[in-house]
């Protein structure tokens, strides 16, 4: 059987950065752009030449990509020709290969926002496209408003489309610029559009997620016959976002019917970079990743219940409807004051500890975990922390450093200027086989901002580490959550901590104590300590 191929089309640099509170520098934008690439996107809009100082930058300096680079712009003016037209010249200047110009398609957008006749927009879209072509450059165009407009007027809408056919556009791009659309609609319009004559093979189609059915939609679409798809990393965009990609992406190539009658530039191998591109982006914009997103979230693949995790033990197909590796996430079996033997053998063995169901020692980890977890402990999400503790029980745990001791002071003090700041300062004292090792570290950057006594304490900890140094440097903390377990002046604090390395690599720790900075220092020692145990290939 032929697949018939379907075309990604990725806008996160232009829809995305459409996001309340996200701004990409130029570098941040070629960064995206060569992952982007490097997962197999077939279409990369750049942003928008001209419009702002960033993408005209980033068109200057866009990287070379398989991917066809593609810039953003709109239609021309009424009342100048394309030729006259400073808007579409600067789209045109960038020198893409590929131009998708976005045009009115409901007439009361046209009278309203245009201020124009319906007549006139259509020669508007119809001179535009043509230009574009003439200059040689793949041309599409976004039909603004189209499931709305068509609802409304669905003559006037297919007389855009066609107005845009006809001049040479090579995709016709059906938005869902509301978000209001329902997958039904989308289905039977699209149905509809072909029908009337506009062929499947040069529909795109464009969902934003006022409904939360963006990705519902687009699939919709793809159903009834379009051949484009055009979305986000991680659902970026204006309002609630765009068709989300790295929930789409993997949909297309692991689910049927898609996987066996549609075939994409992504192969199989770039799927497993997936979890890895939308981490990298979260990243950028210094966000937590989502742990419930579908695929790559870090709970996507976690089996809290006993029973669920009895199952899986036996066959994962069970409780997880594709593999977890295939988009290169992980199995997660977390511990809680629920967890019973099943999910306990089944968490060590996925950090790749085989216990005998008979070993007595499991019965007491059980008994620890939820006596931590009565102090104000929470292993659910902590399974860094949950290793450590279980590899200290059965005697598995090597000690790669012993803490002596450290303390944090924080001074607060007029500076020069005779406003009020504040400093900490940590000092930690490690024994590193018969060396012991004194280091000291302050919480100010190199801009004169204080970080916090817990900046202090970890920059101090991770400071001189001897033989494993190299393997801690590239190690970075992306999130610190402190919560307080009981009120009043005798409040226990819990600290999680998130952390990173180059490998992409991310896992949680756990602290609890009446200080803050002693909980934070709990669940740093836990995360170097796992950092350590996977990087020196101790034995299970």
């Amino acid at each position: 059987m032929t697949r018939e191929r379907l075309y990604l089309f990725d806008t996160t640099l232009r829809d995305g950065q459409q996001t309340q509170g996200v701004q990409f520098s130029a570098l941040e934008k070629v960064q995206i752009a060569q992952a982007l690439d490097t997962l197999g996107i077939d279409y990369i809009e750049g942003g928008w030449p001209g419009a702002n100082p960033t993408d005209s930058e980033f068109f200057a300096t866009a990287p070379k990509t398989r991917a066809t680079m593609t810039a953003f712009g709109m239609t021309k003016r009424v009342g100048r020709s394309a030729e006259n037209d400073d808007v579409l010249a600067a789209v045109l200047d960038a020198r893409t290969p590929a131009v998708c110009l976005v045009g009115k398609t409901h007439d009361f957008h046209v009278k309203t926002a245009l201020g124009c006749t319906l007549d006139e927009n259509l020669e508007a879209i119809g001179a535009s496209i043509a230009h574009c072509v003439a200059k040689g450059r793949e041309a599409l165009f976004d039909a603004e408003h189209f499931f709305d407009g068509y609802k409304a007027n669905p003559d006037y809408a297919l007389s855009a489309l066609r107005a845009a056919h006809e001049a040479g556009a090579r995709w016709l791009v059906l938005c869902d610029t509301n978000g209001g659309t329902l997958p039904s609609e989308v289905g039977r319009i699209v149905a509809e559009v072909i029908a009337a004559g506009i062929p499947g093979s040069r529909l795109g189609i464009h969902c934003h997620d006022d409904t939360g059915n963006a990705v519902a939609n687009s699939l919709a679409a793809v159903e009834a016959g379009c051949r484009q798809i055009q979305g986000t990393l991680n659902g970026l965009g204006e309002r609630c976002g765009n068709a989300n990609l790295v929930t789409l992406i993997p949909t297309l190539l692991l689910k049927e019917p898609y996987r066996s009658a549609l075939e994409t530039g992504v192969s199989d191998a770039g799927l497993t970079q997936l979890l890895k591109i939308s981490r990298n982006l979260d990243d950028i914009l210094n966000r937590v990743p989502l742990r419930s997103a579908p695929y790559v979230g870090a709970s996507a693949f976690a089996h809290k219940a006993g029973l669920h995790a009895s199952a899986i033990l036996k066959d994962p197909t069970t409780y997880e409807h594709v593999p977890p590796e295939a988009v290169g996430n992980e199995r997660v079996i977390p511990m809680s004051n629920q967890a019973g033997q099943s999910n306990l053998r089944a968490r060590l063995a996925s950090a790749g500890i085989e216990v005998d169901a008979k070993d007595a020692r499991l019965g007491r980890i059980l008994e620890i975990i939820k006596e931590r977890e009565d102090q104000g402990y929470a292993y659910d999400g902590a399974q860094a922390s949950f290793e450590i503790l279980a590899r200290r029980e059965l005697g598995l745990l090597p000690q790669f450093f012993e803490v002596k001791r450290y303390r944090v002071t924080v001074e607060r003090r007029k500076n020069k200027y005779d406003r009020m700041v504040s400093l900490s300062e940590a000092v930690v004292v490690v024994k590193i086989g018969e060396r012991k090792a004194m280091s000291v570290s302050d919480s100010m950057d190199e801009t004169g901002q204080d970080h916090g006594p817990v900046n202090a304490l970890s920059k101090a900890l991770s400071k001189d580490l001897g033989p494993y140094q190299a393997c801690i440097d590239e190690m970075k903390l992306v999130d610190f959550k402190v919560r307080i377990t009981n009120g009043g002046t005798e409040a226990v604090t819990r600290v999680i901590i998130d952390s990173e390395d180059s490998a992409g690599r991310r896992w949680q720790t756990v602290g609890v104590s009446a200080n803050i900075v002693d909980a934070s220092f709990e669940a740093l020692l836990d995360a170097i300590n796992w950092k350590l145990l996977r990087d020196m290939k101790v034995p299970a």
